[in-house]
């Protein structure tokens, strides 16, 4: 196991050990310890109690980033006809059935794929190289739909989709260092709040065991869970 860097281990000796923080408390020491010459990506981490082997309890959903993840989302489109032109009016930065045999033969340019459930049958085969990437299309994640016009607005604006791995965890971004603390503050409220609401009906015991939000190089700031009800 590689161990960490001098200046991580400093940022760390600075958190308190076995205090959790107030979401915008939380953000704000993200922000102070953040060390990196680049602008890091903020990103939360949740540790639930479910069994993600049952797919009852596999959670997972998506939520509108108030603020944005601050990071620019390359859209494919696949669709055609109407829809081809509705998806570029909102901004998609690639359109067409044509991405199809590109993406068969290699293609991997973009960040987000969206198509029209009458293209599935053409995208499904695409599922083994999609999938393990979280690129495939689908409906629980809004991906898959006729509203291409709303689809791509809300990615572009800072939709995020979210999945519990194996292990019980859910990780999401919720910002950059840049963005002012209430913003991110706001951001990380927003997915908490989308996940609780996401609690499987047959998870027993506690939901949300613990939370924590860091920078792309720094240590885990843990949040207090208190302040959300049924946390």
């Amino acid at each position: 196991m590689s161990k960490h860097g001098k200046r991580f281990r400093s940022a760390k000796e600075q958190i308190p050990s076995g205090v959790q923080f107030k979401p915008d408390e939380a953000v704000q020491m993200v922000k102070d310890l953040a060390s990196a010459k680049f602008d890091e990506s903020v990103d939360l981490s949740a540790c639930l109690g479910v069994d993600p082997r049952k797919a009852e309890q596999v959670v997972r959903g998506t939520v509108v980033l108030p603020h944005g993840t601050g990071k620019s989302v390359r859209v494919l489109v696949i669709a055609q006809g109407e829809k081809e032109t509705e998806a570029q009016e909102a901004g998609a930065d690639y359109v067409g059935v044509e991405y199809v045999e590109k993406i068969q033969n290699g293609w991997l340019d973009f960040d987000v794929c969206v198509a029209t459930p009458d293209l599935m049958s053409k995208v499904g085969p695409l599922g083994k190289v999609l999938g393990p990437r979280g690129l495939m299309p689908t409906p629980k994640g809004g991906t898959v739909t006729f509203d291409i016009s709303r689809a791509v607005s809300e990615i572009k604006a800072g939709k995020i989709e979210y999945r519990v791995d194996k292990t019980g965890n859910i990780h999401a971004p919720i910002g950059r260092v840049s963005f002012a603390p209430e913003h991110l503050s706001e951001n990380l409220v927003a997915v908490l709040e989308s996940i609780l609401k996401a609690k499987p009906a047959t998870a027993k015991g506690k939901y949300m065991k613990n939370v924590t939000v860091s920078s792309t190089m720094g240590p885990g700031v843990a949040v207090d869970l208190n302040v959300f009800t049924g946390a």
